[in-house]
C-alpha cells in the first residue's frame, strides 16, 4: 500500500493526471488549509473563501486528466486560487455598479433611456441566472415566483412531494444567492 503522505508533489500531479483519488485527497490536504488562509487574507469572508477553494478543487479533480502544471503545484494552486480571487472583485465591482445604477433609477422620477436599458440589462442577468438553474429546480423556483403558487399546489402538479418543492425552492435561492449576490437578489424578489 502507497504512502502519499510522503510523496513529493510532482509525483502527486502525475498521479493526479492518471486519476488516482488518493493522490488528490493527499494534495487536498496539503493545500486547503494555505489555500483558505490565502484566500480569506484578500477576500475578508469566510464563506466566499471556501466557495472559491470549492470550486478550484471541483475543478481540479474534473480537469485532472488534462491539468498540465507548467510549474511547481504549489505556485500553480495559489496563481488559479489568486486568478479566481480577481474574477471574484471584478464580478462585484460589476454588481456593485449595477446596485447602483439600478438604486438611483428607483429613487429618480424620471427614468431616462440609459436606467431602462441598465434595468434591463440587470433583469437579463437575473433571469441567465435562473435559466442556468437545473431544469426540474428552474420549473419548481419560476411556479414559485412568477405563477406565485403554493408549495401544496407546486407538489400536486409535478406530482412530488411538498418537502421536494421546499428543498429545490431553499437550493434554487441559494444558488441564485450566491452567483448574483444578496443585494441583487433582494432587488429581483421586490420586483416579483
Amino acid at each position: 500500500m502507497r504512502n502519499y503522505a510522503v510523496l513529493s508533489n510532482d509525483e502527486l500531479s502525475t498521479l493526479l493526471n492518471k486519476g488516482d483519488h488518493q493522490a488528490y485527497e493527499q494534495l487536498y490536504q496539503r493545500y486547503f488549509g494555505l489555500l483558505y488562509t490565502y484566500a480569506y487574507k484578500k477576500l475578508r469572508d469566510e464563506e466566499q473563501a471556501k466557495d472559491i477553494l470549492q470550486e478550484f478543487f471541483t475543478e481540479l479533480w474534473d480537469k485532472r486528466k488534462t491539468t498540465v502544471f507548467s510549474t511547481n503545484i504549489s505556485g500553480y494552486f495559489f496563481s488559479a486560487i489568486n486568478n479566481r480571487i480577481i474574477n471574484y472583485f471584478s464580478r462585484e465591482s460589476v454588481k456593485s455598479k449595477y446596485i447602483e445604477s439600478f438604486s438611483r433609477f428607483l429613487t429618480s422620477e424620471n427614468a431616462t433611456t440609459d436606467h431602462l436599458v441598465r434595468e434591463k440589462q440587470l433583469m437579463e442577468l437575473i433571469e441567465a441566472e435562473i435559466l442556468a438553474l437545473p431544469s426540474k429546480m428552474r420549473q419548481v423556483f419560476e411556479m414559485s415566483r412568477k405563477l406565485h403558487l403554493s408549495n401544496k399546489e407546486i407538489a400536486d402538479q409535478l406530482d412530488i412531494s411538498e418537502r421536494t418543492v421546499e428543498t429545490q425552492i431553499s437550493n434554487a435561492l441559494f444558488r441564485l444567492r450566491t452567483k448574483l449576490g444578496v443585494a441583487i437578489f433582494l432587488l429581483y424578489l421586490c420586483n416579483k
